[in-house]
């Protein structure tokens, strides 16, 4: 006999304000309806899934506890936001996750006033949730502010920078530390509970700070053995110290999904007259869901599935993915010379480097949520003759980037940088969308900067990489598969700043960089149709440039157009500035540059995007024929439709 009340709460609950309404009782009932909707609602748009499941009942009571959105409420990374947007008054939204105009898979500051702070990279949290805090503490403004962030986010540097600032917050900071994944502390029982009730209550904090103020007239050796007797002895139980050392008042471990243990200690917290809290819960990935549970990963990321049995909608068979490519043409290299070592910041799979690890363990390195340090070591690295590949999607080696220029560029040091996700990413939309690395990487000195246009030309670029050895060398590839062309059986060693002819016409010059060549073949043919005759240029090189081809094609075309996938001041800027350099701007030069716009893309398809971008053949021919003074509305118009 099913026991549950046939009335669902969810339904009651639009806003946090509903849900302070229910009675402490009924929030378990409420708890297991919103675990519920976030399967159901990733079920039908895939998204990450564990990490939101492993924090349902912590949602659930914070929102209780807390007065969002005056207490300013700061999740990490987002991966874990779905239960908060479901309570947010986003419920009605929450299965265009992910979408095209729909909800963003991170907290965003433009969706709604529940989200103070955007993140979808990690470890930002406390430095965000520090600067609401002392915001308010300065202006008298009331609220605290609340930073969520899991344990692998607590392997990145900037954490702890902003914990060891913490001070100048007071009582107005918490911090929540999701322990999900790490065994940071022994397994939580009654006795650990009972303990972050008793140390967290106002009883509890005014007589350990009356026992401070008494210490303090000791004698100093009286003093600081009453001290570290206080330390040793909650360091023993809960494992707090090191949280003490950097100002903290630690709390913890707590259940995360035993509501009867978290709301008595957010309320302790939340009405401490004390400092800065840190409160250790400890959680459990893809909690609820047995799918989930029984993964590996705990579903973290999941395309559309049966919420019955779990089964995940599968892509249909195609061409490899250029990570994997780029996974197996390392490992080949690797096989023929033994410095070449990878290292990868917390995304061994995202970057195919668990294949590189399962063939060669002691010649990998996951060095964590931390790209700075990654380049730093992988300078080290090289400057003692390795050769290191340093596997980075785009947007986060954005994080390292005074190491690229400090450690790496200006010391000429030969690090290699196999740059995933190039371009634009589709659902994860602006936050890991790969816009700026040409930009970034190919304004510094003896840096060398590729593009893959197929799978092909990637595993050739992965094999110049691994042979250069007078400074540092960058290949950029996109997210998904490739194009479906046959993969070399032996590598071929680029010529460095050569790029190659793929098709040779007389009036219109394409120059293309990166994946972006299949379009520009698409446009030529168009093109042609028109009776304009075409040269596609695949220049692999966004630098060194190959000067010589590039005067030649500007020379001799009616009109050239650059492509790439990526902002303004990449190869376009360049190819600009070589012209200009060259004096044929003053010959009247039809030179187009086409590159991403200069906005933030929401999310969406990848196609939708590039056409949203007018990054397309389509794009390309209306660009063309515009520079030609053709009857540009007529025939621009003919030709997009």
């Amino acid at each position: 006999m099913n026991d549950r009340p046939s009335t669902p709460l969810l339904d009651q609950v639009v806003w946090p304000d509903d849900l302070r309404k229910l009675q402490p009782e009924q929030l378990r009932q409420l708890a297991d309806e919103l675990r519920q909707e976030v399967i159901s609602a990733v079920g039908v748009t895939g998204g990450h899934l564990g990490s939101g499941l492993g924090v349902v009942e912590l949602t659930t009571a914070l929102h209780y506890v807390f007065d969002t959105p005056t207490d300013r409420l700061v999740w990490d990374v987002g991966h874990q936001c779905y239960p908060h947007k479901v309570l947010t008054g986003r419920r009605d939204r929450i299965r265009t996750l992910r979408q095209g105009g729909g909800l963003s898979g991170f907290t965003k500051r433009s969706e709604s006033e529940y989200d103070p702070f955007g993140a979808a990279h990690s470890s930002t949290s406390i430095s965000a949730a520090l600067g609401f805090a002392v915001a308010n503490r300065m202006t008298g403004r009331p609220g605290k502010a609340i930073a969520v962030i899991g344990d692998g986010s607590m392997s990145a540097g900037m954490a702890y920078e902003a914990m060891n600032n913490a001070r100048e917050a007071g009582n107005r900071l918490i911090v929540i530390l999701n322990d999900n994944d790490m065994s940071i502390a022994p397994p939580v029982g009654g006795l650990s509970a009972y303990l972050a009730r008793l140390v967290s209550s106002r009883e509890f904090l005014g007589l350990r700070d009356l026992a401070k103020r008494l210490a303090r007239r000791l004698p100093r050796p009286l003093h600081i053995a009453a001290r570290k007797t206080d330390e040793f002895a909650r360091g023993m139980a809960m494992g707090g110290t090191l949280f003490e050392e950097l100002g903290f008042y630690y709390v913890g471990p707590v259940d995360g999904h035993n509501l009867d243990q978290l709301i008595p200690v957010l309320e302790n917290v939340r009405d401490a007259a004390e400092g800065p809290c840190l409160i250790h819960v400890v959680t459990q990935k893809g909690k609820g869901y047995a799918p989930a549970e029984a993964a590996a990963d705990k579903y973290h990321g999941v395309q559309k599935f049966d919420v019955i049995t779990g089964a995940q909608a599968k892509a249909p068979p195609g061409p490899p993915s250029y990570t994997g490519v780029f996974a197996q043409a390392l490992i080949a290299e690797a096989q023929r010379d033994p410095r070449i070592c990878a290292i990868t910041a917390a995304m061994p799979s995202g970057t195919g480097l668990d294949k590189f690890a399962t063939a060669f363990p002691d010649r990998c390195f996951d060095v964590g949520i931390a790209e700075q340090h990654a380049v730093t070591f992988a300078a080290g690295l090289a400057a003692q003759g390795m050769r290191p590949f340093c596997a980075i999607y785009s947007t986060f080696l954005q994080r390292a980037y005074d190491q690229v220029v400090h450690d790496v560029a200006i010391q000429n040091l030969p690090v290699r940088f196999a740059i995933d996700r190039a371009g634009l990413v589709g659902a994860d939309g602006a936050t890991h969308a790969g816009s700026f690395d040409v930009t970034y990487l190919a304004t510094l000195p003896h840096f060398v900067v590729m593009a893959a246009a197929d799978e092909a030309e990637l595993v050739h670029m992965v094999h110049t990489c691994a042979v250069h050895d007078s400074g540092p060398i960058a290949v950029r590839y996109p997210r998904g598969n490739g194009t479906g062309v046959a993969l070399p059986q032996t590598p071929e060693r680029l010529e460095i700043g050569k790029g190659r002819i793929v098709r040779e016409g007389r009036q219109v010059a394409i120059l293309s960089l990166g994946t972006r060549l299949e379009e520009a073949l698409k446009a030529a043919d168009a093109l042609e149709a028109k009776g304009l005759s075409t040269t596609v240029a695949d220049l692999r090189f966004a630098k060194p440039l190959d000067e010589a081809m590039i005067r030649r094609l500007l020379t001799t075309h009616e009109v050239a157009v650059t492509i790439e996938e990526g902002a303004i001041g990449g190869l376009g800027a360049h190819v600009l500035t070589l012209a200009s350099d060259l004096g044929l701007i003053d010959n009247g030069l039809k030179l187009r540059t086409m590159r991403l716009p200069d906005i933030f893309q929401d999310q969406d398809k990848p196609e939708k995007q590039y056409a949203d971008a007018r990054l397309d053949a389509d794009a390309i021919v209306h660009t063309v024929l515009t520079a030609l003074r053709h009857n540009s509305a007529g025939i621009g118009a003919e030709v997009r439709a």
